[in-house]
């Protein structure tokens, strides 16, 4: 067991040594129009996926929450989510 996971471990630092941690540019545009923009101009942006009914209601109440905190709030949030998910990719 160990053995293999010496050696799984030297193939991914020798196949993945080219990774970096730049945040793909989607994310970060829907992560702040999840947060920023109204319920008017997000709804139409979760019609682009194919899911069902209840996962769109289930996104806009959870958005429901997150705009009742302040503006200031919520910038902090998408810049804390950003930095997370440039240590996460």
């Amino acid at each position: 067991m160990k053995l293999w996971m010496s050696l799984l471990l030297v193939t991914l630092a020798l196949c993945c040594y080219e990774a970096n941690s730049l945040v793909c540019p989607d994310l970060i545009t829907k992560v702040e129009n999840f947060l920023l923009s109204s319920n008017d101009k997000f709804t139409p942006q979760l019609s682009t996926y194919d899911v069902p009914l209840t996962s769109v209601e289930a996104t806009l109440e959870v958005k429901k929450c997150t705009d009742k905190l302040s503006h200031g709030e919520r910038l902090r949030l998408v810049s804390i989510l950003v930095i997370t998910f440039s240590f996460i990719h």
